[in-house]
């Protein structure tokens, strides 16, 4: 690879940083090509962009971005593969599920947010992270609740309101 043609990687890699909120570093050596391409068909389905890269070239284009990476470069060792999603908990899913039958991926960090995560011990926080669609169902939800009680005594105090006072008018009548 020509120092153009790295230069050429390091601009792509760092735009791919810039563009992504949610950027997962991954170990999936080991897989044969059957996992590997069955891991990349589970990627594709939940809208996940992985990409294998060069560590020296992610680790320039990370100095090269404009976020905060934190200690996420100390991770870059062996073989990466980098996973890019739009929702933060979508490759931890990913990664959980497809080692029901691998030992791999194993995660090396990840950036969600702003916030990074270091290491395979934090998939099991990472799946449990909300999305922001979920995030905003819940805060709906919430809102919700109140006017739907309202409502809900509203119609069953109704009732026996509306029963009372017919009584009351049978009774005069």
């Amino acid at each position: 690879m020509t120092r153009e043609e790295k230069s050429q990687v390091i601009e792509e890699l760092t735009a791919q940083l810039a563009e992504n909120a949610h950027i997962y570093l991954t170990d999936i050596s080991g897989l044969n090509a059957g996992n590997t391409s069955e891991l990349r068909r589970a990627c594709f389905k939940a809208n996940i962009k992985l990409a294998v890269v060069k560590n020296t070239l992610l680790e320039k284009a990370m100095e090269a971005s404009d976020k905060d990476f934190g200690d996420l470069p100390k991770t870059l060792k062996g073989n990466t593969s980098v996973m890019y999603s739009e929702t933060g908990n979508a490759p931890a899913k990913v990664i959980k599920a497809f080692r029901k039958k691998s030992d791999k991926p194993l995660l090396k960090g990840a950036f969600i947010e702003e916030a990074i995560y270091i290491g395979d011990a934090q998939l099991d926080a990472l799946v449990e992270i909300k999305s922001r669609e979920e995030l905003l169902g819940d805060i709906i939800a919430l809102l919700q609740s109140p006017a739907k009680n309202v409502v809900s005594a509203l119609k069953s105090s109704g009732g026996k309101l509306a029963g009372i006072v017919k009584t009351l008018s049978e009774k005069e009548g």
